[in-house]
């Protein structure tokens, strides 16, 4: 597995556009919210992504923000889940976030439900659950 750290000016079209295609797909028709996917952060953030033969299988995009950092959109398209490559991304955000951005805290929004599995990690709940695009989220937060 290969994995990939660029900013937006960085990308190539066919990485801008593989990118784009799995975030629509995981997050607008898999989870049926309509709503402006592409937006303003992809210009600032890092893309991260874990790629099988040059092929994107999980992607996370790392900005700073308010003097924390975030990550988010963080998705492992559907043929390779629960093959441990979640385990896999975020040790990769993470170790990129230690080497590029140390001492600053990470917030995240993460869906309810991996509330559990960023606990592992250290995050911590910051507030109660509520809903964004009618899915129930939670904010958390780690020190780095």
């Amino acid at each position: 597995m290969q994995c990939y750290y660029k900013t937006f000016s960085q990308l190539t079209t066919q990485e801008l556009f593989q990118i784009y295609q799995a975030r629509t797909a995981v997050f607008v028709v898999e989870q049926q919210c309509p709503y402006q996917e592409v937006d303003a952060i992809d210009l600032e953030a890092t893309h991260l992504w874990l790629a099988v033969d040059h092929k994107l299988v999980a992607y996370a995009r790392i900005y700073l923000q308010h003097q924390a950092v975030h990550f988010g959109r963080v998705f492992v398209i559907p043929e390779y889940r629960h093959q441990g490559i979640a385990k896999q991304l975020l040790d990769q955000i993470l170790h990129f976030i230690s080497n590029t951005f140390p001492n600053k805290p990470i917030v995240i929004q993460a869906q309810h439900y991996l509330q559990a599995f960023y606990q592992q990690y250290g995050f911590i709940a910051t507030s109660e659950v509520y809903l964004e695009d009618n899915i129930p989220h939670i904010n958390m937060c780690k020190n780095n």
